[in-house]
């Protein structure tokens, strides 16, 4: 297996759930961790836990809708760290928004976070990795909503990962054209219990009504594919991780 101590990783979307999970499983690991996200407060308490156990920290406050917030996180991560050798794509939202009636700023919220922001994060990763000529890995943090639509509100969020699921591929593609060592995969999730339900649903309340009666996925669930795939022999590229809960049904 690949070794993660000593390497430098940097979480998107690292306040909560399966980026907080992710970031502990890294850090626990051996790697130093850049961890990112809007919440600063959030963000300190994580860095807080893990330094605690012995992890190089870099807290980063960045919104993935700002193109200069995500440039700065990889400055701040080259200046403190020398550069980054995995990234991790977590960062992502999704909302009720149909695309018959719903609100043109929601769509453009998912549109800009869980795309665009990937896009130019994995831009400048790539960047850093071949100026550095490391052999890292990137992994995007998709859903289960990228291989089917789950609901008849979930269209644009849907769509959103069914366009990481692309670039995923592609990207794939273009890095084995050019001969790139840089390995890119996905993980998709089904349902993990995380403030994700209370947000596409608009309230706590909501979520709860909705809620699937089921067992659900921890975010440490997730955060343990994430690892498995990143310790993968140097010759393997692991394409796309589907996990959910034994009783989820679709």
């Amino acid at each position: 297996m690949e070794s993660l101590a000593g390497r430098v990783a940097i979480v998107t979307g690292a306040s909560s759930g399966i980026g907080d999970a992710v970031a502990r499983v890294l850090g626990a690991g051996g790697m130093r961790v850049a961890i990112a996200a809007r919440r600063e407060e959030r963000l300190a308490a994580l860095a807080t836990a893990l330094r605690a156990l012995g992890t190089d920290v870099l807290v980063q406050p960045t919104d993935m809708r700002r193109e200069p917030d995500v440039l700065a996180l990889f400055a701040a991560t080259r200046a403190r760290f020398g550069g980054v050798d995995v990234l991790v794509n977590n960062a992502g939202l999704g909302g009720a928004a149909p695309v018959s009636s719903g609100e043109t700023e929601r769509w453009r919220e998912m549109l800009e976070v869980n795309v665009l922001g990937l896009l130019i994060a994995s831009r400048e990763a790539i960047r850093d990795m071949e100026r550095r000529r490391v052999a890292g890995s990137i992994v995007n943090v998709s859903s289960m909503a990228g291989h089917r639509v789950p609901g008849v509100e979930s269209a644009v969020y849907a769509g959103t990962k069914f366009a990481v699921r692309a670039i995923t591929e592609g990207l794939r593609q273009e890095l084995r054209a050019r001969r790139s060592p840089i390995r890119v995969a996905a993980v998709s999730p089904g349902y993990v219990e995380t403030e994700f339900a209370a947000v596409f649903a608009g309230s706590k309340a909501a979520a709860e009504q909705s809620r699937p009666r089921l067992q659900m996925l921890e975010a440490a669930d997730v955060a343990d594919a994430v690892r498995w795939i990143l310790t993968r022999p140097p010759h393997v590229e692991v394409h796309d991780v589907l996990v959910r809960p034994v009783d989820q049904r679709n």
